[in-house]
């Protein structure tokens, strides 16, 4: 080969190198966009563990994009009213919101099978049926109805069953009580002669001091020490069996998920599933002090009692017997988390159950 033949070979292919780079440059573009979304939560700031998974979905997703890809993050109040996330997103308001699913029952009860429903399923579980079990699809097959989309974003782990005016002692005790219950625990209540209040979380403790409710149930003891129920309200029960392992979600508008590139699709999971983790990291390492300062400011801590649990369970199972007759959404996924649950507890109580109720005993023993 001479080298006029050599030159002018390899100005071609410098030519083919430069157009190839042209084309490149503007394809990665198109895959890295710039884009600023607004997310706003059901959450006070005060309330800082739930309010945490905002932010921290916001900075993976900066992080992860180099800045491309920007979520600015706003409390309860600040865009909209905490219990009105859901339509702000499901209409475009905002991109997305931090929320749980069971704040909107009042549409579909249906809602609260995303969260938790009376004697459902722990936090593990939750976890589990979500990402292994369907859950997630199952939910997003309904949530289309409403141009939403969504993903677990935060757990609590088992809650409090809440603050107490007075003892409750046996099922009479509850009957005519106003309570801030959320979810569709409030219709269970109900059947128990309680009259149930759904109260965004930083409206409760006013209601609760002027006597406009005479109890509340709100998660645990790091959030239920902050908002300082104790000053009004000192009968402390548990557990929770309307909240066993609730999930908090993030709900984005379906119609802006689906036209995100691929790329941000993918990190937005892994926001999420970071968030998620944190959440009940948090509140695991969190509740054992609030509640140790709780009892120190007057908190008496109190079991419901078996009476009330089978009281409880049986006007659940009525519940969801009324609800899976009338509502076909409401059973294709309330069935699934039986299904679900029913093989959980069978594989819980042999390992996880005996190991922890021996660790415990030794705890109390004073031997950890």
């Amino acid at each position: 080969m001479n080298r006029r033949h050599f030159f002018r070979q390899a100005g071609t292919a410098g030519i083919g190198a430069v157009a190839a780079g042209a084309l490149a440059a503007p394809a990665i573009a198109q895959e890295s966009p710039k884009l600023t979304w607004r997310m706003t939560s059901s959450f006070t700031k005060n309330t800082d563990i739930l309010w945490a998974a905002s932010t921290d979905i916001a900075q993976s997703v900066k992080e992860a994009t180099d800045g491309n890809f920007t979520i600015h993050t706003f409390a309860a109040g600040e865009i909209v009213p905490g219990l009105q996330a859901a339509d702000a997103v499901s209409n475009g308001t905002v991109e997305m919101a931090h929320t749980c699913s069971y704040y909107y029952i009042g549409k579909d009860p249906t809602f609260a099978l995303g969260t938790s429903v009376p004697f459902g399923l722990n936090a593990r579980q939750t976890n589990s049926w979500f990402s292994i079990g369907g859950g997630n699809d199952l939910l997003n097959e309904f949530l289309g109805n409403y141009n939403l989309y969504a993903l677990p974003a935060g757990n609590t782990g088992a809650q409090m069953g809440g603050w107490f005016r007075k003892e409750i002692n046996t099922i009479d005790d509850l009957k005519g009580l106003k309570m801030r219950i959320a979810g569709l625990a409030g219709q269970v209540m109900t059947k128990l002669g309680v009259t149930p209040q759904q109260i965004a979380g930083g409206d409760v403790y006013a209601a609760l001091e002027k006597g406009t409710i005479d109890a509340t149930e709100f998660v645990g003891p790091y959030d239920d020490q902050k908002l300082g129920f104790v000053k009004v309200a000192k009968y402390y029960y548990y557990p929770a069996w309307w909240e066993g392992g609730p999930a908090v979600h993030a709900f984005f508008n379906r119609d802006k998920f689906n036209s995100l590139p691929k790329s941000y699709q993918r990190i937005l999971k892994d926001a999420c599933a970071n968030a998620n983790m944190n959440m009940l990291a948090r509140y695991d390492a969190s509740n054992a002090k609030a509640l140790r300062q709780l009892v120190s400011e007057g908190a008496v801590l109190k079991a419901f009692n078996q009476q009330i649990l089978d009281a409880s369970f049986a006007a659940a199972q009525e519940t969801y017997s009324e609800l899976t007759a009338k509502n076909a959404a409401f059973k294709k996924i309330y069935d699934s988390q039986q299904a679900f649950k029913k093989d959980a507890y069978l594989w819980a109580q042999i390992a996880d159950y005996t190991y922890d109720t021996f660790m415990m005993i030794q705890q109390r023993n004073g031997k950890l």
